[in-house]
């Protein structure tokens, strides 16, 4: 790896507008909103999916939405990875997870996929889980409700009132991942809920 080799930061998600503000799509969400923070535009990039690019104090970082189902992110992911020449060490993915109430998270590198599915896709896809992964809390499902349910049902509008200060503060710790390394911005993001 060299000191120029791009981030990759993958927001994991379904494509489609319906699946827009659905649990599973918390990755999305937030890579829109860093994207949004710059001004750059997602455009679509062969089997990778849309891709947006930005710049953080000389670094490229490249945004990127697969356009396959969640389940299958593993083979977009490695393509990017190819195409843009990004090591494992910077590849991030941000996911959904249940571990974590609504408006709280966490940074971490490597790991189980803890039965998220696309997380488990990239890991099996690329042989190693050595990445960072950014775990956007979504809360349990209710009792009585399947998970498979709970993940595709939309925010609720008391989450979708709070969301714009849940993706800033991820915003945020993603910029600080990249110019100051995952120890700084794991602190900027182990975020409570509001």
């Amino acid at each position: 790896m060299t000191p120029q080799a791009p981030w990759l930061i993958v927001g994991l998600g379904n494509p489609g507008p319906w699946f827009r503000t659905t649990r599973h799509n918390a990755g999305f969400l937030t890579v829109d909103r860093l994207a949004e923070r710059h001004g750059a535009r997602f455009r679509r990039r062969g089997i990778g999916g849309t891709v947006a690019e930005i710049e953080l104090d000389g670094r490229r970082v490249l945004l990127a939405k697969p356009q396959w189902f969640i389940n299958l992110s593993g083979r977009p992911v490695s393509g990017l990875m190819r195409r843009y020449g990004v090591p494992v060490e910077h590849l991030v993915i941000v996911q959904d997870d249940l571990d974590f109430a609504y408006g709280s998270g966490k940074l971490k590198r490597g790991g189980g996929p803890g039965g998220h599915n696309g997380v488990r896709s990239v890991g099996d896809v690329l042989g190693t889980r050595d990445f960072i992964r950014l775990r956007f809390g979504i809360g349990r499902p209710p009792k009585g409700q399947s998970v498979g349910d709970y993940v595709l049902k939309k925010f609720t509008d008391e989450e979708l009132a709070a969301m714009p200060g849940v993706l800033e503060r991820c915003a945020n710790a993603l910029e600080t991942l990249v110019r100051l390394g995952l120890n700084r911005a794991q602190d900027a993001l182990n975020i409570s809920a509001p």
